[in-house]
């Protein structure tokens, strides 16, 4: 799908008088209490998760933690999401000490590849020339790029919606090789550190996990635990923007229109909120990165109500109707590779 780029009457100032309301709000101000609380029980669940592990000791019961810890290293990844957009610190140092630590020695995620490629989605969400999270690595995310597809995305491609699930166990695996391929590259900063904290991390995982279940049990819990993390990962950023309007080419509207029409709220209570992280409000995070989580929600009225305003589509649907909107376009895109005889 590919909306209108022709901007309507005052489009350089539509996302200003937004943005005012926003601030009159106080919603942009800093939450430390929330993040006070939310940084802590985040710790306390991974902590816990180990504890549980050594105590347990050799067990096929260590599945049930390696449940536990893929909910832990969600939450972590949600945390240093928030940090790399600095919506927990107002400064750049404590938020990348922090994130590193969360991202890269926590859970093996290198922050500084991660927030290289967060960024350039954010300033082109949904564009197939720079967005990186749309490129057709493995899945094709239009059928453009499936007649244009080569190699495995060619064979992925034609049943991707139905193995988009059990290709999510994979994505765990995927972002600790992203990450580690991205501190061979010299154009990332701080690679050195980025790198020295990866390899603390896998040296601390494997060597727990090892040291303590004999061999067989180690790699079938290692199995479980990226597997359901890659789920759980895939599960938090899948709806916001797969089945939205795409861009291509010299296609770029303005900055509010670029945020809104490429996004999907999910509906949810504070359940809902939590497991996403807030990123179910993905229109109003996307339209004010550095907005505390917290504020989102109350964030959607403001928005949802000048969007209509000035006429642009805000899209926001049930849980798991985003889910059966993004399988229906990974199934829509890979139509012109099922078509070939």
């Amino acid at each position: 799908m590919t909306p209108s780029t022709r901007p309507a009457a005052r489009t350089a100032s539509d996302f200003a008088r937004l943005s005012h309301r926003i601030s009159a709000l106080g919603l942009l101000e800093r939450r430390p209490a929330y993040y006070g609380i939310r940084l802590t029980a985040v710790a306390l669940l991974f902590a816990g998760g180990w504890v549980a592990f050594a105590r347990i000791g050799d067990s096929w019961w260590q599945l049930t933690v390696a449940a536990l810890l893929a909910v832990a290293f969600g939450q972590i990844a949600l945390v240093s999401h928030d940090l790399a957009h600095r919506q927990v610190f107002r400064t750049r140092p404590p938020s990348e000490v922090t994130g590193r630590l969360a991202g890269n020695l926590a859970i093996g995620l290198s922050y500084g590849w991660w927030m290289d490629k967060h960024t350039r989605h954010h300033a082109n969400p949904n564009h197939a020339e720079l967005d990186p999270d749309v490129e057709p690595d493995i899945l094709v995310w239009s059928k453009a790029q499936a007649r244009a597809s080569r190699g495995l995305p060619r064979f992925i491609g034609k049943w991707q919606a139905f193995l988009f699930f059990p290709l999510l166990t994979l994505e765990g695996w995927n972002l600790h090789y992203s990450g580690i391929r991205a501190v061979f590259r010299s154009k990332l900063k701080h690679r050195f550190l980025d790198a020295g904290l990866l390899v603390a991390h896998f040296a601390w995982y494997f060597g727990v996990v090892f040291a303590v279940l004999t061999p067989l049990k180690a790699l079938v819990f290692v199995a479980v635990h990226q597997g359901l993390w890659g789920i759980y990962l895939g599960s938090i950023f899948a709806p916001n923007h797969k089945g939205m309007p795409m861009f291509s080419g010299d296609q770029r509207p303005d900055f509010l229109r670029r945020q809104v029409l490429t996004s999907r709220n999910v509906r949810g209570g504070r359940l809902v909120d939590n497991a996403l992280g807030g990123l179910n409000y993905q229109i109003e995070h996307h339209l004010f990165p550095s907005m505390p989580s917290p504020n989102l929600r109350r964030a959607a009225p403001v928005v949802r109500e000048y969007c209509a305003e000035i006429g642009v589509p805000y899209t926001e649907t049930g849980f798991l109707d985003s889910y059966r909107q993004a399988l229906r376009h990974l199934h829509q895109a890979g139509a012109p590779l099922r078509a070939v005889r």
